[in-house]
């Protein structure tokens, strides 16, 4: 049995998607019922509990042979930090409790490093976490999400501007799509490795301009790509409905981002190869544009 964290988001339903097609059983751990029937329909079982419970987390292990975690974070949340430590507690002491042996666990570029990356930190934190639990642990470590594009979505097709976060849009940046980490993160589970490992994935690589440009032609309007001067970041990440608490610690990514402190430091690299143009035609349900 393979448990899986996060089902509801694009990672930990792509990794349960892979696991069922190659015939794994598998376990969803949910919030909600109403999340549950869906993957029990699917021939999945379906644990409804929240990651901060400790005890019903552990109950959903139990019996496992590998788990997959993740952080989520509210948007809303007044004290990210705080809500993280405690997130952190529940998953490392459910993963002792239940004698699960492997964790694969979504975590990022740069989460090598203890300070300096904003909520990337968390992730940093709950890697030690995980590595002094008896289990083995794979840190699946991604650049950009290909699926960010999402966040913008609403102002390019409303008003033709493509927000940038930084002082230039045509900086090369590794960008991967979610369902390839999915499948990566699937793979681990399968073939668990003997000892603790971060994985860094060589995805293909882009400007936000170039993003841009693509996004822009799948709308069918051109996109104006304007960049957000760091005084601003603040404001206009609070003006998009995130709480303070949230807008401080991407302030703190984007500041890494912008000075190349986020880099693929790991133990070893998987190459995946979705390009940007199919992403962001399932992201719209249009057809991919031929290259």
């Amino acid at each position: 049995m393979y448990t899986i964290a996060g089902a509801t988001g694009r990672v930990g339903a792509a990794a349960a998607h892979a696991l069922i097609k190659d015939g794994a059983p598998v376990r969803v751990v949910v919030r909600k019922p109403a999340d549950a029937q869906q993957w029990v329909d699917r021939g999945a079982e379906a644990a409804v509990v929240d990651l901060t419970d400790r005890r019903g987390l552990t109950e959903a292990l139990t019996g496992s042979a590998g788990f997959f975690t993740l952080l989520p974070f509210d948007p809303a949340t007044t004290d990210f930090h705080r809500d993280m430590r405690e997130l952190i507690a529940s998953i490392a002491g459910a993963v002792t409790d239940s004698g699960v042996p492997h964790v694969t666990m979504l975590s990022s570029m740069g989460a090598d490093l203890s300070e300096g990356t904003g909520p990337i930190v968390a992730l940093h934190d709950l890697e030690v976490a995980l590595r002094e639990t008896p289990a083995v642990v794979s840190a699946v470590r991604p650049g950009h999400f290909q699926e960010k594009v999402a966040d913008v979505l609403d102002t390019a097709r409303d008003e033709g501007i493509y927000p940038v976060f930084g002082a230039s849009a045509d900086v090369p940046k590794p960008a991967v799509a979610t369902r390839d980490i999915g499948a990566v993160v699937a793979h681990t589970l399968l073939n668990p490795p003997e000892d603790h490992e971060a994985i860094d994935l060589d995805s293909p690589v882009y400007t936000e301009r170039e993003i841009a440009g693509v996004l822009g032609r799948l709308l069918g309007r051109g996109l104006e790509v304007v960049t957000i001067p760091r005084q601003g970041w603040r404001d206009a990440l609070v003006g998009a409905g995130l709480s303070s608490s949230i807008a401080e610690v991407l302030v703190g990514l984007y500041d890494a981002d912008e000075h190349g402190v986020l880099q693929a430091r790991g133990d070893r690299s998987v190459t995946v190869h979705t390009g940007i143009e199919h992403t962001l035609a399932r992201l719209l349900a249009v057809p991919a544009p031929a290259r």
